[in-house]
């Protein structure tokens, strides 16, 4: 997948329809002159709805439509006749899709299902019309609600990839070799650091016809919970897996060391991660013998299982994937749901060399309101009996 089609955040703007008015219609022929109300009812707004699609991968489709809105309800007319719904406006995002209210950065829901449907905006109601509203006293009301107004809210969307093991390690450390092998993903590969520049997929076939998904995501550094490298910015996709493998390379100066570090950056960017299920490959393992092997063993981190491997050579590789496997089918390993903590939005920063008067304020035509559009006086009647 190329970098550049890539893109797994966007803002967008969404604005739901507006509700028709209902109709003050009173029925009239050539035999009847006062036949009373029948204005019918305005047709409801139409909804801002998301739809996961497993056709697609990344928010790119979304890169360059960022003002979405719903239809408008019509109104009512004659013989109570009710006006035509707004239409809907239906958003397919890809699964393990996360959306946040711009303003507040709040979780408001999630996409994980091929074909799951979520009302992110629901579009405002029809009035109703004159007809609801004759009684005994007001034979004919010249008078009915009008629609209910749109809502507009801009939202960030956020993709967070579904795989069932995600790779974490420092750059260099062999994540793209290994997808590569396993795999039929063909990820950048270099001899310098920071080659993955973006999430990677790869189906990794197993026995039986079996397979599983592996991500690899790019490499962190220590610092990278304070913007070092890359930042976290990508720790996201691994966040929906069921088990991490660390891969650290054996020519490291200090294996155990090195897994202490990766596991505080997880434990700074979300504490949950540490509470995955682990396992510890050892890369470019073909450069030692058993002799060495044995005694690599004993610097390893205590209470992790480790796999000695080589993606050149292929040492290890089908021991590393029964033991993949075998994880990712426990109970205990299956995510069952995932919690969404809230988006730390960035505020601009004030320069204090800068000019600003509290009392500046800009001067905006002011319109008036349509009374017609003032729903306060229909409080207690109506929609509120539904």
């Amino acid at each position: 997948m190329s970098g550049s089609n890539f893109v797994d955040y966007v803002k967008i703007f969404c604005r739901s329809g507006k509700g028709g008015a209902g109709s003050k219609h009173l029925y009239r022929d050539k035999l009847t002159q006062k036949g009373g109300p029948d204005g019918g009812d305005g047709g409801r707004g139409g909804h801002i709805i998301l739809r996961g699609n497993k056709n697609h991968w990344t928010l790119i489709h979304l890169k360059y439509a960022r003002h979405i809105h719903a239809g408008d309800g019509e109104g009512g007319s004659l013989s109570r006749s009710f006006g035509k719904e707004g239409e809907d406006k239906i958003i397919d995002v890809p699964c393990g899709t996360v959306v946040y209210d711009a303003e507040t950065g709040d979780f408001l829901c999630d996409i994980t299902n091929d074909g799951e449907e979520v009302v992110l905006i629901k579009g405002g109601r029809g009035g109703q019309g004159n007809w609801h509203f004759r009684t005994a006293t007001n034979q004919t009301p010249r008078f009915a609600q009008p629609g209910e107004s749109s809502i507009e809210k801009t939202v960030i969307l956020q993709l967070k990839v579904l795989a069932d093991v995600g790779l974490v390690g420092f750059p260099n450390a062999g994540k793209s070799t290994l997808l590569s092998v396993v795999s039929a993903a063909k990820p950048e590969i270099a001899d310098y650091p920071f080659t993955t520049l973006v999430p990677n997929l790869g189906i990794v076939s197993y026995r039986d016809g079996k397979s599983f998904v592996m991500a690899d995501i790019p490499g962190i550094i220590e610092g990278a919970s304070e913007g070092k490298g890359l930042g976290l910015r990508f720790l996201r996709h691994i966040e929906r897996n069921s088990i991490l493998l660390f891969m650290i390379p054996v020519d490291s100066e200090n294996i155990k060391k090195e897994f202490d570090i990766l596991l505080n950056e997880l434990q700074i960017y979300n504490p949950e991660l540490t509470t995955k299920q682990r396992i510890l490959a050892i890369t470019k393992s073909d450069m030692l013998d058993n002799e060495l092997i044995e005694e690599v063993k004993k610097e390893l981190p205590e209470n992790v299982q480790t796999v000695f491997i080589s993606s050149v050579s292929g040492l290890g590789i089908t021991e590393l994937k029964d033991l993949i496997w075998e994880e990712i089918n426990k109970e205990s390993n299956k995510i069952i749901e995932i919690s969404h903590s809230p988006m730390q939005l960035s505020e601009p920063e004030i320069n204090p060399d800068d000019d600003y008067d509290d009392d500046e304020t800009e001067d905006f035509p002011y319109e008036e309101e349509d009374d017609d559009d003032d729903i306060s006086k229909y409080r207690g009647i109506g929609w509120d009996d539904l």
